[in-house]
């Protein structure tokens, strides 16, 4: 990833307007900021959601709050809690989507 030319900016997260995405169960809420080709989410997981895709974007991924679990197309899978991280380029690996029992927030970078 390469960080487009951009000015110091400061983000009030609570004052990005969020937007609702669908997953194959539950939902996300994206707050989202675009520098050129850079997209900084702050996204919160409702309790049962399950991605309704599969993903081969790269992400610096950051688990703020409750847990996240990932899972590869090749079958492996992880689970992410709060303080914990992923880092993945694009079709750097297995595609990969996300579910949570519980619900979680994530801060996302790709």
């Amino acid at each position: 990833m390469k960080l487009p030319a951009s000015p110091f900016t400061i983000t009030d997260w609570s004052k990005v307007e969020a937007t609702t995405h669908p997953g194959e169960t539950g939902e996300a809420k994206w707050r989202t900021l675009n520098i050129g080709d850079l997209r900084v989410r702050m996204v919160e997981y409702s309790p049962g959601y399950l991605a309704d895709h599969w993903c081969d974007r790269g992400h610096v991924l950051y688990v703020l709050k409750g847990e996240l679990d990932s899972e590869l197309r090749d079958g492996r899978r992880f689970k992410l809690t709060a303080g914990m991280s992923y880092q993945v380029s694009d079709f750097g690996d297995a595609a990969h989507r996300s579910s949570t029992a519980t619900g979680a927030t994530l801060f996302i970078v790709d």
